[in-house]
């Protein structure tokens, strides 16, 4: 199979990135709404539903901004700020989805941890959506840099880089297995998804390192500086984590 993968449906040429997003965002709230019937959810439904609605909210602001400030561009005409429109990233979309939660739920006075139904969804659909990323290689910037590394890939501009989509789908495997394990031992509530985000979170920190960013401050990408804020904000978690494993 060569990539970009492009294939061609009774004439018309499929975009195969946007058909595995929105089936990502389909599965994803299936997979969810599978796992709220099976658990007792201790948030009611009104709630559970103003909680969802935060977090679309602040996942699309939050996917355009950062998508935004991943290469800022001067918008010069419509076109140029329809475009601007249609540039995203899960980073932003997730950290922005986080603080649309917090903020629906001092809202609505809701003082339960909501993140953990939605913990294991979220990795399935990052995982269906980089299969997507992966199938379109240089079309779309989830590609990493040249390499003489092993793994290295021609994603499409005959030069080997590194398949940052695939080394994403590979940790998300992992990681999947790891938080179900971890599921098993009555974790406090909202720790499961914390223990995702920082996990995530800092995996990407350092796979920016091999990706072709263009635009930097303090030597590192916007979406390093974002890492580091969500790492900051978990900061509490992240310190009983290494006092719990010192003693």
């Amino acid at each position: 199979m060569k990539i970009p993968f492009e294939p061609v449906w009774f004439g018309y040429e499929i975009n195969i990135h946007l058909v595995l997003e929105y089936l990502a965002f389909f599965i994803g709230y299936r997979y969810y709404a599978f796992l709220r019937k099976r658990n007792t959810d201790r948030i009611i439904t009104i709630n559970r539903l103003s909680i969802i609605l935060g977090a679309a909210i602040g996942a699309f602001l939050g996917s355009r901004i950062m998508g935004f400030l991943e290469n800022p561009v001067f918008v010069s005409d419509v076109k140029s700020l329809l475009d601007l429109f249609n540039v995203k990233t899960i980073m932003g979309g997730l950290f922005g989805g986080l603080l649309g939660v917090e903020i629906a739920k001092k809202i609505i006075g809701e003082r339960e941890s909501s993140g953990d139904l939605f913990t294991f969804p979220i990795i399935l659909g990052i995982f269906i959506g980089r299969i997507g990323c992966f199938l379109s290689g240089t079309n779309e910037f989830t590609y990493g840099e040249a390499t003489s590394f092993f793994l290295g890939m021609n994603l499409g501009d005959n030069v080997k880089r590194h398949p940052i989509a695939l080394y994403e789908l590979m940790f998300l495997v992992i990681l999947f297995i790891f938080l179900k394990k971890l599921e098993t031992k009555n974790l406090k509530s909202g720790l499961l998804f914390q223990y995702f985000m920082i996990s995530y979170f800092a995996f990407r920190f350092f796979i920016e390192f091999i990706k072709p960013n263009h635009f930097f401050v303090a030597g590192i990408s916007s979406i390093q500086i974002l890492c580091l804020i969500c790492l900051l904000y978990y900061h509490k978690t992240i310190l009983n984590l290494f006092v719990k494993n010192a003693s």
